[in-house]
Order: structure tokens, then sequence, then C-alpha cells
């Protein structure tokens, strides 16, 4: 067994230097850290200059100028914008140095997350930290925004799966077909359809959607408007599965990568059909189902996975409108939600949490590059 995998580590070795990949990979988180710090400054100066009184949120409109004094104190919103830069950047770190004659003020709003936190160095004036980010708390149910996104970000997360495989499956079969049917009367309404896919918004095509077929044809299609994919019974006790409300909004929000899918697939599939070895391989008398699914299909796909991959990380960016006028309960409807009640943690927390997941996609699809292609490493 030891042989078989020293002969398999070789084999590998002998195909990809790890030393490159190593290195392309350090390159990359570090550009990805440096983009995710500047999305996390853009964010606190943008909430940060937007209208509303944190305090007079929280306490509402008859509150007196003493209280609101108290919870700015509290927030820390008393300091300097500087001091608040700094807080709210510690608060995302996972490490912290604290002044011991501060750390009780220092850990305002929520200080139960410094029981969550481990000691690294602790010496009579300063100790040092070892924690997990703090998203801090909503204005108005001074609920844990991290908790608001962990409840949130599932539904997410599946819209945007079910969307992606929608896009991907129909799109790669369709552009197959319309580029084996070139110039054909079906190729041609698929680059219409797929060039209407694309430049209808979004937000137009989930109104016009959950009209038509939800509305108009709610006696034939049985769809609901608005919905989300678990709801309570009729008696209000126990909430079930109800698959059909993620129907409309996944074929809403796939339908502009399913236009983007459907091209490049055609396009692809239609420069490798010209190439010479598919002429050899039809000259040698292979079935053209063996050389298109054998073959060209391999070979097509590689501007399609990218496509695919980019498309996946910005549907979860995405689905902000889509969310909100379905009903879907995910994050885009929360931060809708937060919006209108300046609810500004948990808009902040949400973007930075889609940053951080599009960063990371990214990342992964270009270290899947670098394993499968020299020169993206060796750039």
């Amino acid at each position: 067994m030891v042989t078989a995998g020293i002969i398999y580590f070789s084999m590998f070795e002998s195909h990809i230097d790890l030393v490159p990949v190593i290195t392309y990979f350090f390159r990359k988180l570090l550009y990805g850290l440096l983009v995710l710090f500047g999305v996390v400054t853009v964010i606190f100066l943008l909430f940060h200059v937007l209208p509303g009184d944190p305090a007079r949120l929280m306490l509402g409109q008859r509150s007196d100028s003493a209280s609101v004094n108290s919870i700015n104190r509290e927030l820390g919103l008393n300091k300097s914008k500087w001091l608040q830069y700094l807080k709210y950047v510690d608060d995302l770190s996972f490490i912290s140095i604290y002044n011991k004659s501060d750390i009780n003020s220092y850990f305002y709003f929520d200080k139960a997350r410094y029981t969550r936190s481990a000691s690294l160095f602790n010496s009579s004036k300063a100790i040092v930290v070892l924690k997990f980010p703090y998203l801090r708390r909503s204005y108005q149910s001074g609920k844990s925004v991290s908790a608001i996104i962990a409840e949130t970000l599932p539904n997410t997360f599946i819209l945007a799966l079910t969307s992606i495989l929608f896009a991907s499956l129909i799109g790669i079969l369709w552009g197959i077909i319309a580029a084996i049917r070139h110039d054909s009367l079906f190729d041609k309404l698929s680059l219409v359809i797929a060039s209407l896919g694309m430049s209808i918004p979004s937000f137009f095509a989930a109104i016009l959607f959950a009209w038509f077929f939800a509305f108009i044809l709610a006696g034939f299609t049985g769809l609901n408007m608005t919905g989300n994919l678990f709801e309570m019974d009729e008696a209000g006790n126990a909430s079930h599965l109800v698959l059909k409300n993620l129907i409309l909004p996944a074929f809403t929000l796939g339908i502009r990568p399913l236009s983007i899918v459907l091209q490049l697939s055609r396009n692809a599939m239609l420069d490798v059909l010209s190439q010479d070895y598919i002429r050899t391989a039809k000259a040698k008398g292979l079935l053209f189902r063996n050389i298109i699914f054998h073959h060209a299909l391999k070979n097509s796909l590689n501007p399609v996975i990218t496509a695919i991959s980019g498309w996946f990380a910005s549907l979860m960016a995405g689905v902000v409108f889509i969310e909100y006028i379905f009903g879907w309960k995910g994050l885009g409807y929360v931060i809708v939600e937060a919006l209108s009640r300046y609810d500004f943690p948990i808009v902040m927390g949400a973007v930075l949490t889609i940053s951080l997941i599009f960063i990371i996609i990214n990342l992964m699809v270009d270290i899947v590059y670098a394993l499968l292609d020299p020169a993206v490493r060796l750039e």
C-alpha cells in the first residue's frame, strides 16, 4: 500500500509542480484579503454617512436625550469616525488586543462574546484573545446579526443553487442542439430568446412571471405569488416543506445565466466542431452522437464552466429583489427589510457575507485553473 501511494504521488508530482500552485494560492489569497479589506472599508463609510440615528431607532421616537446619549456611548457612536472604523475592523478580526481597564466597555452591546473567545496572552495591563468575528446586533430586534444570517443564508443558497443548476442543464443542452442545427430556425430562435433573457431586468421578470403564472394561470399551475421553502400549516403549529414555492423564483433568477450558458455552449460547440480532429473522427465513420459526447462536448465546456462559477457567485449577491418580490425569506429579503428600517448592522453584515462568498468562490475557481493549466500559475 505504501509503495502504491509513493507511485501515485510521483505520478501526480510529475504532472503538477506543487510549489508554483502553493505560491499562486497564497498570492490569490492575499489579493482576496485586500479586496475584503476594501469591501469592509467601503461598507463602513457608506453606512456611516447615511441618515438615521441608531439610538432613536432602538429606543423609539419618544426617547429622551439621556437615553439616547447612553445608547450612543454603549455603541461607541460618541467616538470619532476613525475610532469607530478601527473598532469595526477589530470586531471583524480573529485576533484582538484589549486594554484590561477598558475591556468591559469595549465589548459593547454584546458582553457574552468575550466568553466565547480564547486568551492567547494575558498580562496585568493587556490581553490578546482569539475570537470569532462579531457582526454586531440588530438595532430593531437586538438579535445577533450572525444568527440572522445563519437562519436566512441557507434559503438564499438553495435558491441560487437551484437556479444555476436549471440554467446549466437547460443552457448546455439547448446550446448543443442549437450548434448542431446551425443556421436553422431553431438556432435563430434560440439566439433571440437568449438576447431577450439577458436584456430583461430581473425585478421586472419577477413581477411579470408572478402575475402571469401565479395569478392569471393560478388555477392551472397551482403556484403561489409569494411563499417560502418552509411554511406553517393551517393551524399555525408546524412548518412543512413546500417545494412549489421554489419554482418561480428559481426560474426567474436563472433566466439570465441560462441565456449566457446557452450562447457560450453554442459558440464553443461550433468552434470545436470546426476543428480538424472532429473532421477526422467523422471520416473514420464514428457515430455522430459519439463524436459530440465523447470528443466535442468535453473540449467545449471550459468557457461554460467559467461562466457558471462566476454566475453562481453573482446569483448569491443578486437575489435581493427576486426574494423580496416572491416573499422568499432569504438574505436578500432580510437586506431589503433592514434597509427600510435603517437597521444598518444587518445590512452591513449581509453585504459583507455576500462579498466573502464571492471572493471564496472566485478563489476556488482560480486554484482549479492553476491545477489544470500550468500557464495560469506561471503568469
